[in-house]
């Protein structure tokens, strides 16, 4: 063996492993959390303590309507020991809130599932604004990326919206997601008996 590839194997023994195990990112509703899968077994991988961290978690989501998505980031510590941080619920979770409107368009370019005014992508923004990630963003730049999600889930951005009028569209679009549902379902079926 040569000198450096002897060197090279002292050097990589010496270099301290890097856990990335040790890091855990998921989506957990508020104030529901529970050692069910999914969320028992990967507190477990992890060496966490499952009914200490179910218990912190739904303590500290307890001023929270229960039930919303919040994204946690957990770091575990040797000792097994972590520090928790609870984000604020995900862009689309807010975006389909404030159009009131349960699910996204299935062809983002080509139809529009919801509309939403420039005040509530303003509002929206300032509360996503306090997650870590984006602290360093300005609200323009926070805005425009709320724009950009709007967009893929079919969310048209518009000035001013009349109520009656959007209270029609939301009663059209309603026939819409349901004629998508059952041709979802019958694509699902079809495929059952071709497998079958």
């Amino acid at each position: 063996m040569s000198k450096t590839a002897g060197r090279l194997k002292a050097a990589l023994k010496s270099t301290e492993k890097i856990d990335h195990s040790r890091k855990l990112r998921t989506n957990i509703p508020a104030g529901l959390a529970a050692p069910n899968p999914p969320l028992g077994p990967q507190l477990g991988q992890r060496n966490i303590n499952i009914a200490n961290f179910i218990k912190d978690f739904n303590e500290r989501t307890a001023d929270i309507k229960e039930g919303i998505p919040l994204p946690v980031r957990v770091k575990v510590h040797g000792d097994r020991t972590y520090d928790m941080v609870i984000h604020q619920p995900p862009a689309t979770y807010f975006l389909m809130q404030a159009a009131g409107i349960q699910r996204g368009a299935m062809n983002s370019g080509k139809e529009v599932a919801g509309k939403l005014t420039l005040r509530h992508l303003y509002e929206i923004a300032k509360i996503k604004s306090q997650d870590p990630p984006l602290t360093l963003q300005t609200l323009q730049q926070t805005t425009q990326m709320l724009v950009g999600i709007a967009r893929t889930c079919g969310i048209k951005i518009v000035r001013e919206i009349d109520p009656d009028e959007y209270a029609e569209f939301l009663k059209e679009r309603a026939v819409i997601v349901e004629e998508q549902k059952q041709e979802l379902q019958a694509a699902k079926e079809a495929k059952m008996l071709r497998t079958g």
